[in-house]
């Protein structure tokens, strides 16, 4: 087995390597077992044929392709040891040459992880993470829980108002011809809630139980039904019932219904606490952002294309996977938003280059800070696989094979540079901080 680098180009290796006889003689014969039964050669039975007889008919071609089937990966595999790379895509197959009897050789493509060279990744302007939470906060919250269990009264009299639900039978038409979808009876729609079309919410205001009412709206141009966009619609609606939400008071007795405590002030104070932790969790996801942006921007990495293009294909095939669970194929995706799947992919590739550096960067930090983790904190990782999948940690463990175990520690590793970058950096009272749910990239 012999390879070599014929060039490396803004770290896409053409790699050149040789597949010894005996390998690819094997290969050949494995070629051979899988593919003689489609061959009749006169004077033996179908299947039977000498490898060296169908040859002699059909060409040594006939056997190649598989051949190079087998062979490829072996030999991929001990060529990319012998030249101590690290790929970071799949390796395309350019070309095979020097097909005879004493072997072959593969040319491959294959995009290999970038160096990075840090610059600066301590001192990002992050803003300050404590936030003190106001009398206000803690009302607004109880003001939810308040609206979260109240219960909803039927009101034969007063005209709905914003906030009532209001239960309906209603058919559409467009040119008074009905369409699919636009018939329902006993719909439940809540006034101002904007589940409806823009307009219709705002007409069944100060309606009455067991009123009739002609609702015009139109559709909105980026509606995802193409049929429908653009279109005026009626719609003859019969109110059935007008609800009212009814509110319990807030006070000790509503404390003691929707949490542990037996006061109105204790439910407030542990509010306090856990509205406290959510700002600051909230705080702490720009502020990582923030910190990762400031590593990566200060840092140089070539990023090959194939490296991207590899990155968009997990996002692509996570995101099908996603949209099934949901009943929703991605073709009729394309057709709700009007896309072709070659756009859409290409406005992955932006972000999938921003996770490509983030990993790097993080991966970086860590060995130039020799960040390496306990025990502790990799059976604590495991336990959460494990309660996950609904399984004991110990035999969980027990089941990880190395490839797993390093992923969870490069995790583990990634997860304590970030925390690095976040503790160096300094909290600044006007740094931009929107407050935004920025990804924390340890997968």
């Amino acid at each position: 087995m012999t390879a070599k680098i014929l060039e490396n180009e803004k770290n896409v290796v053409k790699l050149e390597m040789s597949i010894p006889k005996d390998k690819f003689q094997e290969a050949m014969d494995q070629s051979y077992k899988k593919n003689k039964k489609y061959f009749t050669i006169q004077g033996f039975r179908k299947g039977k044929a000498p490898r060296k007889v169908i040859e002699a008919h059909y060409g040594k071609e006939v056997f190649l392709e598989d051949a190079i089937e087998f062979a490829f990966p072996e030999t991929y595999q001990e060529a990319i040891k012998e030249i101590e790379i690290e790929p970071v895509s799949r390796p395309s197959l350019e070309k095979v040459e020097n097909v005879g009897d004493d072997g072959a050789t593969f040319v491959v493509k294959v995009a290999v992880k970038p160096e990075v060279k840090l610059g600066e990744y301590k001192g990002a302007e992050i803003p300050v993470l404590e936030e003190p939470v106001s009398d206000e906060d803690v009302q607004k919250r109880l003001e939810q829980m308040q609206n979260q269990n109240s219960r909803l009264v039927t009101d034969d009299k007063e005209a709905a108002k914003k906030g009532d639900t209001v239960v309906i039978d209603y058919e559409g038409s467009i040119d008074g011809e009905p369409f699919d979808g636009g018939k329902d009876e006993g719909y439940s729609l809540e006034l101002g809630s904007n589940t409806f079309i823009p307009g219709f919410e705002d007409q069944l205001v100060g309606v009455k139980a067991g009123e009739d009412k002609d609702v015009n709206v139109t559709f909105p141009e980026d509606y995802h039904a193409e049929d429908l966009k653009g279109k005026a619609a009626l719609f003859k609606v019969h109110v059935v019932e007008v609800q009212r939400k009814e509110l319990p008071a807030i006070d000790d007795e509503f404390a003691k219904d929707v949490s542990e405590f037996d006061t109105l002030d204790e439910l407030k104070e542990d509010l306090k606490g856990k509205i406290a932790e959510e700002k600051k969790e909230a705080k702490l996801n720009t502020a990582r952002q923030k910190a990762l942006d400031y590593a990566i921007e200060h840092a140089e990495m070539d990023i090959p294309e194939m490296m991207i293009d590899e990155e968009v294909d997990r996002d692509y095939e996570n995101l099908k996977r996603q949209m099934s669970g949901q009943g929703l194929s991605m073709e009729n995706y394309f057709k709700f938003t009007g896309q072709s799947k070659e756009v859409f992919r290409q406005s992955m590739a932006p972000d999938a280059e921003k996770n490509i550096k983030a990993d790097l960067v993080l991966e970086a930090i860590g060995k130039a800070e020799n960040i390496e983790p306990s025990e502790e904190e990799i059976d604590n990782e495991i336990k959460e696989y494990a309660h996950a999948f609904n399984q004991e940690f110990d035999k969980y463990k027990e089941s990880l094979d190395d490839q797993m175990l390093e992923y969870i520690t490069d995790t583990i590793k990634r997860r304590k540079a970030l925390d690095l970058l976040v503790d160096s950096a300094k909290q600044v009272e006007d740094a931009e901080d929107d407050q935004s749910t920025a990804e924390e990239k340890e997968d």
